[in-house]
């Protein structure tokens, strides 16, 4: 690995050295806490703090005992991929009274523990707040109880809290998601998908309940996710009528040839007056309107279950680390902050604004103030519901616009998880639009042969959870048929172009890794020049080094990595995970990195490689893909649109300046529409990357967690923000699921 950055700033200037930091889950568990406990207990330990685990939540504090167990560097190995929390979760009663919180800050004392980690809900990250608020108080009434020694109350002042949210519901505002919601959303989207299949063969309509008794976001996404033809959720009842206009939506449907309906109901969904909305109730109705054979399936914990995604892994580290910043920088004076995501970025928020802000959704459903509990739930969810009003909703044509453009949809490159849910929702979005809608098949090349169709509503339906690119893609550049493009252009009055592509499984691996001693797994990851994968993928999977173009690095570097893990191989943790990306080295390639761990490791450990090639293209859409792939292209489309009225003059459109060719990416926290003449400075053309990697920044924190002693750049951790003052734009909070 590469040398440390001299500029970058050395955590001996945020030393932990004299104070204990406590970890603990509560709450109903969530995929990804695991990984969140990892974080902190190694970023602690790192900066020179004891690390305690406390069991079984407030239970555990309140009851002490073994449950206050000092943690160590090799007490948290093999812990990343588990689901679940591997140090308990329990209600406690006994922590909401006067009794039970002075038994749990004597407890405390005892173990010199003045900072405290809490992941889970808005109850517990409630609780852990007024515990703080009373800290003193709790202090000197042990001294009065001569329970602990009266300069005890001076050298524990002050107890410091910061929160991390875990939940499968998503249901904390502040946060464009919790831990544990995008691995929830994984295990209802594979039950979906399996569902699907049988729905088709036997003609049937399924309704499935998900979790969510406050909060519609499961639902929502996982409507949007698998292109569900209802949904219904307690942020946004249905308007009156809704049964008739549900059973219209389900016949005309099953009208243009559909073989199947999914209908998506959050557990608590209610209607305008706050009756509960139930599966049975909804099951009964399409059954006696429109004969339907239906289905109901409640999936309740299963949620909750299973391994936690790729993306809830990096989360909860992220979270956990910089959990570790905020506590090593708070003061007395400090509010007590919780840890989110905005955008890509890491920030702290006020725990109490966050805390308020949650419940007066609550509030606002209680009162029937519908739009207020939407638009407090944030942009993302605000973005999320009108983006499947728009998809699923299907307006007569006598109501649609007619706005005489017509927009081509084409993919280019490698195909990759995710394009067919952009191309649908561009479909969908321009016949939303008026515009007459062509697709292209094979890329550019197809183009340029005339491989062109119209393509209309219904033809895209179900390729929402489809893999690789049903309308085809390939590699060939434009440049060399231009011509042949522009008479086709011309053929087919083609006034606009949407293009959907790029420049053109280390789990498995772990588990048996961990089954074995002794043992080093060399993975090499797709990827071009660009790390991203390997460095992602080796933060979520544990990884001891990830070897990648952006970084370059020599045999001292691999030197120094063979002798790293020589030394791990000494402690209980012996087994490692080493990626290398594709490109990142013509020399030092997979076979010279696996033999030269192989020589070197005689003895102590054994070596094996794997490559795994084109199966990371494989496979279905994430829910992720699936969800961010719709909303960017819807809008994408909702530009091309903008900008084919604002250039239509006299007839025909008039697109001739820079900005009428644009890349929407995220940047930062936003979406932006680039132009890509503007690219040409921030692009290495020679290797297809850009010339600033932002997730450059995250590879420090996969080399402390494996302990490397290595720098971090903190100055961009999330510093305390007001959320009522910092909310985040439309733009921004679209980023999220």
């Amino acid at each position: 690995m590469a040398q440390p950055d001299s500029k970058k700033i050395f955590f001996e200037n945020l030393s932990g050295a004299g104070k204990a930091i406590a970890v603990l889950t509560s709450g109903g568990d969530a995929q990804g806490m695991n990984a969140a406990v990892r974080a902190v207990v190694r970023m602690g330990l790192y900066v020179g703090a004891k690390v305690y685990f406390i069991h079984e939540g407030y239970q555990g504090m309140v009851d002490g005992g073994e449950n206050i167990e000092e943690a160590t560097w090799e007490s948290v190995s093999s812990m990343l991929q588990v689901g679940g929390t591997v140090i308990g979760s329990a209600r406690c009663k006994e922590f909401r009274t006067h009794e039970g919180r002075l038994k749990a800050a004597h407890n405390l004392v005892q173990h010199g523990i003045t900072n405290l980690c809490v992941i889970g809900g808005d109850g517990s990250l409630t609780g852990a707040n007024l515990f703080r608020e009373e800290w003193s108080g709790l202090l000197t009434e042990l001294v009065e109880q001569g329970l602990i020694e009266a300069d005890a109350v001076q050298k524990y002042s002050a107890l410091h809290i910061v929160g991390m949210v875990g939940s499968i519901d998503n249901d904390f505002c502040g946060t464009d998601m919790t831990i544990g919601t995008d691995s929830a959303l994984h295990r209802i989207i594979e039950v979906v998908d399996a569902i699907m299949t049988t729905a088709q063969s036997h003609q049937r309509t399924f309704v499935l309940e998900v979790m969510g008794r406050h909060c519609g976001y499961l639902a929502l996404v996982s409507a949007l996710a698998c292109g569900a033809d209802w949904v219904l959720i307690p942020e946004m009842p249905p308007e009156d009528g809704w049964e008739e206009k549900m059973c219209q939506k389900l016949s005309a449907n099953r009208a243009v040839m559909k073989r199947l309906n999914i209908i998506i109901v959050a557990e608590g969904a209610i209607d305008r007056n706050n009756k509960p909305i139930t599966t049975e109730y909804v099951k009964n109705l399409v059954v006696k309107c429109l004969g339907f054979d239906t289905r109901v399936t409640i999936l309740g914990h299963v949620q909750r279950g299973g391994t936690p995604s790729a993306f809830d892994r990096i989360l909860a580290s992220r979270m956990g680390v910089e959990a570790v910043l905020a506590l090593l920088e708070t003061t007395a004076n400090t509010p007590a902050c919780v840890v989110s995501l905005c955008g890509n970025q890491s920030v702290r928020l006020p725990l109490m604004e966050c805390v308020q802000m949650t419940q007066e959704v609550q509030r606002a459903m209680d009162g029937k103030r519908f739009e207020e509990a939407v638009r407090l739930r944030g942009r993302s969810f605000e973005n999320n519901l009108r983006t499947y009003k728009l998809l699923a909703h299907r307006k007569p044509e006598s109501e649609l616009p007619i706005s005489n453009f017509n927009v081509a949809v084409l993919n280019v490159g490698a195909p990759a998880a995710g394009m067919n849910a952009a191309v649908r929702s561009a479909v969908r979005v321009g016949i939303s639009e008026g515009h007459k809608m062509f697709a292209v098949s094979d890329g550019f090349e197809g183009f340029y042969k005339g491989q062109i169709k119209e393509i209309k509503w219904a033809d895209v339906g179900g390729w929402t959870g489809q893999g690789g690119s049903l309308l085809g893609t390939k590699r060939t550049l434009p440049a060399k048929h231009v011509e042949k493009i522009a008479e086709q252009m011309r053929k087919h009055n083609i006034n606009a172009l949407l293009i959907v592509g790029g420049f053109e499984t280390c789990d498995r691996i772990k588990q048996s890794a961990s089954g074995t001693k002794r043992r080093v797994f060399i993975i090499e990851t797709m990827g071009g020049y660009c790390g991203y994968l390997a460095s992602v993928g080796g933060l979520a999977a544990g990884a001891d080094a990830a070897y990648i173009y952006e970084e370059p690095f020599d045999i001292r570097d691999l030197q120094a990595n063979v002798e790293h893990l020589t030394e791990k191989m000494k402690t209980s943790i012996q087994r490692g995970l080493v990626l290398r990306n594709e490109n990142c080295n013509e020399n030092y390639t997979t076979d010279f990195i696996y033999q030269l761990y192989s020589e070197e490791g005689k003895g102590v450990f054994d070596s094996r490689k794997n490559v795994l090639g084109h199966m990371q293209q494989g496979g279905a859409p994430s829910p992720f893909d699936r969800n961010f792939g719709t909303k960017i292209s819807a809008k994408a489309m909702q530009w091309v649109t903008k900008k084919l009225v604002e250039t239509f003059r006299h007839g025909r459109v008039f697109a001739n300046t820079e900005d009428s060719c644009c890349l929407l990416g995220m940047r930062r926290r936003a979406l932006v529409f680039q132009p890509v003449v503007q690219l040409k400075d921030e692009t290495d053309f020679v290797h297809r990357i850009p010339k600033e990697q932002w997730w450059l920044k995250l590879r420090p924190l996969m080399k402390i967690l494996a302990k490397y002693k290595t720098s971090y750049d903190v100055s961009d951790s999330g510093q305390l923000e007001h959320v009522v003052r910092n909310r985040p734009k439309e733009s921004d909070a679209s980023v999220a699921m």
